[in-house]
């Protein structure tokens, strides 16, 4: 039944070929189309991993990535850097960037608040950005792989969160799960209009419908 149940979970998230990653392959694309000389920028990832650009399609010049979790190891031209986000502007110094990018980590930051305060660091730290977030209002939950869990009760999206077997809680303490929704709010389109009212958005669909969106300036 657990093989089973992480075969399914597979075609959706964590492999190779699963929908999620042939979503990924479709914004590098668009990635690389918004800025064609990407392989010249020195890049400021708020969010990310060294993993994710050790498999990336194109090599910017440099990477910087900012972790609040430890985000791998470094490379020649990847410098990981352990910290909270928000804080890049002191945690990487006088350094310079060309472009800030930034991947599912803006509906991780607990509150309007601290979504502002990332929103004027990306903003601040290069001249061009690229900011992608799911889309609150696509009917499947991507974190946890549940139609409409995003719209129901906290006291209920608390108890699905270690039991949904598709989800990336499934078996965690009760305490570290409800933690998890906790921090887990997906984002509106005015709210992300709000937050970067200099960039034009760019939608990422899935048959038809908005599935998640992406900041570009």
């Amino acid at each position: 039944m657990v093989q089973q149940t992480v075969g399914i979970r597979s075609l959706f998230v964590g492999a190779d070929r699963s929908l999620a990653e042939r979503m990924r392959r479709r914004r590098w694309a668009r990635l690389t189309e918004e800025f064609p000389e990407l392989e010249k920028l020195r890049v400021l990832d708020l969010g990310g991993t060294t993993v994710f650009w050790e498999r990336a399609p194109v090599r910017p010049a440099s990477v910087t990535v900012i972790n609040l979790n430890a985000p791998g190891e470094g490379l020649s031209w990847v410098t990981p850097i352990q910290g909270d986000a928000c804080d890049a502007p002191k945690l990487v110094g006088d350094e310079e960037f060309d472009l800030v990018f930034s991947n599912s980590l803006i509906e991780h930051l607990g509150g309007h608040a601290q979504r502002l305060r990332f929103a004027e660091v990306v903003r601040s730290m290069a001249p061009r950005y690229s900011v992608q977030t799911p889309y609150r209002y696509f009917p499947v939950e991507p974190h946890w792989v549940f139609p409409g869990m995003q719209f129901l009760p906290l006291k209920v999206r608390n108890w699905l969160a270690p039991r949904w077997p598709l989800g990336h809680t499934h078996g965690w303490p009760a305490a570290e799960a409800e933690e998890e929704v906790m921090f887990t709010e997906l984002l509106s389109l005015t709210e992300m209009r709000t937050y970067f009212p200099d960039a034009h958005i760019v939608w990422e669909r899935l048959a038809g419908l908005r599935k998640s969106m992406t900041a570009f300036r």
